[in-house]
């Protein structure tokens, strides 16, 4: 079964009925700079249950600030969506490192340490990821497809890609930082389906 991660949440509500859709995972972005960012204290005071896992997205932030936040927020996985070395993804652990549409597919081979995210060309502005470099990694390894993804789409990216995961942000939003539950729940459920 497909593992499914509902990122750019900034509030329990929506935190809570992602959950309640079935959602695998929690995306938490800490980059100041997006649209979508959300105060660590916030996060840490968000409750999950057991098995759902709490994502925290960083932009080229330093390591030391990632175990910080990591602890505030009690984060059990890092996502790194910047121009991070390798060495940091290994120092993390538990960690999705992102290649944008465009990056070489050898790229992703200078992170064994972390699970391999494609997206689009630029994080949230929901523009599809390569499909077909993904696919390619996706033989090799772990891979999360992100990048344009909705309701519509997703079971013909995963029928297309076989990722280990998907992402979605702004394919389930009203609006930046506030998700639409009914397309939260349709996407859960097209991603089951595959």
């Amino acid at each position: 079964m497909t593992w499914v991660k509902i990122c750019g949440i900034t509030n329990a509500e929506d935190a809570a009925a992602a959950v309640a859709a079935g959602a695998d995972a929690l995306g938490f972005i800490f980059f100041r700079g997006s649209k979508r960012y959300v105060d660590p204290a916030v996060v840490g005071a968000i409750r999950v249950p057991e098995g759902v896992t709490k994502v925290g997205v960083f932009v080229d932030a330093p390591l030391y600030e990632i175990r910080k936040v990591r602890e505030q927020a009690g984060l059990s996985m890092i996502q790194l969506h910047g121009h991070e070395l390798p060495a940091v993804a290994a120092a993390l652990g538990n960690v999705a490192k992102v290649f944008r549409r465009g990056e070489p597919l050898a790229k992703a081979a200078a992170f064994p340490d972390a699970i391999a995210m494609f997206d689009g060309p630029e994080g949230g502005s929901g523009q599809k990821a390569d499909w077909s470099v993904a696919r390619q990694c996706a033989r090799l390894r772990q891979v999360i497809l992100a990048g344009g993804l909705t309701p519509e789409n997703v079971g013909e990216a995963i029928r297309a890609v076989h990722p280990w995961g998907v992402d979605v942000s702004s394919g389930v939003e009203l609006s930046p930082g506030k998700k639409d539950h009914d397309k939260v729940r349709a996407f859960i459920a097209a991603a089951r389906k595959g």
